[in-house]
């Protein structure tokens, strides 16, 4: 059964320009090959509410999808490996 989702993620910015255009880049593969991606914003550079690991900035990406029931585990499998993830959040949207 395909379901619709939301997941925004954060990127610690020190980490650089060109590595936080790989990640997302990385996502967007991920996401185009394993889910239907339906859209991806990204924000951009926001001061975050509060310090993370030591960081008071991050790199905002917001992706809607849709995808079967047992997909939003794998994607966070992927996000919590990923060097460079300050935080994410992947809800199912109601219909």
């Amino acid at each position: 059964m395909v379901n619709k989702y939301e997941s925004i993620f954060i990127i610690n910015t020190e980490i650089g320009e060109d590595n936080i255009k790989a990640l997302v880049e990385k996502f967007k593969n991920f996401l185009e090959t394993s889910a239907q991606l339906e859209s991806i914003d990204e924000w951009g550079k926001r001061r975050l509410a509060y310090e993370i690991k030591g960081v008071n900035e991050g790199y905002y990406v917001l992706v809607n999808f849709s995808a079967d029931s047992s997909f939003p585990s794998e994607l966070e499998r992927l996000y919590k490996i990923t060097d460079g993830i300050l935080k994410y959040l992947i809800i199912k949207k109601d219909k």
